[in-house]
């Protein structure tokens, strides 16, 4: 019988568990901290969005980094073969819009107490507060070295996460026993995560939906994303600015410009005409006061003061150039760029072990034979709507099924 470690009791670290337990392996999961899933219960909101149901294909068009180094895993642990797997373990589960998928009880303690039981079902050790020092790769199996202890494997399955909210225990220490092992680590960014600006701290807390957000540099977009915002108290949030961002962190954004474009539905010309219908009903009013059925309250004043009309300027007395300043404002209301958030803040970790030093129909490494890796430690990641934590079930199935059989 194989003996098989997994270093990480995630949602990587526990399928991967199951399934070399599965496949008859003696399988010991190792977690430094005290209980198992400790991520998991504040992801999506305490609510785990814990798979997307939607097929393979379109699954795929949702991983912003290496989509084709997941193609094998997903298709042979998809995301209808995890809501299979909770379903027949009496999982009650629903299905939101956008095709997310929660427990049905809205609590994640949930999920994780299934995948728990199914571990402890199978007979998998599980040693809670146990840190792994280090990791060495050797012709007799792969060691790992606890406080107290080292003990070799014929297989170990790196699933530590990355080094995003690092009060659950994602410090980056999979990249340290990775690199040790000779892999090379992509440098970690924050992905999914707020973009900073400067200039927008007073519009804190105020939502848009149906807008155009948007990056500029030198006069160009860069890119955009469609959909809801939300202003922060140093930046940009909500879902737009969340799957723009993962598509922004490998970008230079210096001198870059956050922009908005408030009516997406609108062009220019249609925009103008709107405009002088709404000033014509409002002609004896101050320019600031004359927007409201233009924009929300909370964003007149900022939109106003990049036109550069005079707040107070009769709306009879705005000239065809004003207006056209006041259109650019609503399709371009710009903040100067300051970064994305830190990684520290990022739903996930972008960056981590390179793919290509990563067997993808196993997960096993290509430099060590019996070294595997799954979930957010890999350089991989997707937007938000069940897809990450749908990677760490498929990688974490696909490394444990392996380890289990290979020979």
């Amino acid at each position: 019988m194989k003996k098989v470690a997994v270093v990480g009791g995630g949602p990587a670290g526990m399928m991967a568990a199951i399934a070399a337990a599965n496949g008859g392996a003696d399988v010991t999961l190792f977690e430094k901290n005290e209980k198992l899933g400790k991520k998991m219960y504040i992801s999506g909101k305490g609510r785990c969005n814990l798979t997307n149901d939607c097929e393979p294909r379109d699954f795929l068009d949702n991983v912003v980094t290496n989509p084709r180094f997941l193609y094998g895993a997903v298709n042979k642990f998809s995301p209808r073969d995890v809501m299979q797997f909770c379903v027949s373990r009496g999982l009650k589960l629903k299905t939101e819009r956008g095709n997310r998928v929660f427990p049905l009880s809205d609590k994640s303690s949930d999920v994780i107490k299934t995948f728990a039981k199914e571990v402890e079902r199978l007979g998998v050790k599980v040693c809670l507060n146990t840190p792994i020092r280090s990791v060495e790769c050797q012709e007799s199996g792969v060691s790992l070295t606890t406080i107290t202890d080292i003990v070799t494997f014929d297989g170990v399955i790196l699933a530590t996460g990355g080094v995003s909210y690092s009060a659950t225990g994602s410090t980056g220490d999979g990249y340290v026993f990775a690199r040790d092992c000779g892999h090379n680590i992509v440098a970690p960014k924050a992905a999914l995560c707020r973009i900073l600006c400067r200039g927008a701290e007073q519009l804190e807390g105020l939502s848009l939906k149906n807008v155009c957000l948007y990056v500029c540099r030198g006069g160009r977009c860069v890119d955009g994303e469609f959909g809801e915002m939300l202003f922060t108290d140093d930046g940009v949030g909500g879902p737009a600015a969340l799957r723009l961002s993962s598509r922004l962190n490998t970008l230079d954004l210096t001198d870059a410009d956050v922009c908005i474009d408030l009516k997406p539905a609108l062009d220019e010309a249609t925009l103008d005409r709107r405009i002088l219908r709404d000033f014509a009903q409002r002609q004896n009013r101050i320019f600031v006061n004359s927007l409201d059925a233009l924009l929300p309250v909370r964003l007149i004043k900022a939109v106003a003061l990049q036109s550069g009309i005079p707040l107070d300027k009769k709306v009879n007395g705005i000239t065809a150039e004003e207006r056209s300043r006041l259109v650019a404002a609503c399709k371009r209301l710009r903040f100067p760029c300051a970064g994305l958030d830190d990684v520290e803040h990022g739903i996930v970790t972008s960056g981590g072990v390179d793919v290509k030093q990563v067997d993808p129909s196993t997960m096993q490494s290509r430099l060590h034979k019996g070294l595997y890796f799954a979930g957010e430690l890999l350089d991989v990641d997707a937007y938000t709507g069940g897809f990450n934590i749908q990677i760490a079930f498929s990688t974490g199935y696909v490394a444990g099924k392996s380890a289990a059989e290979e020979e």
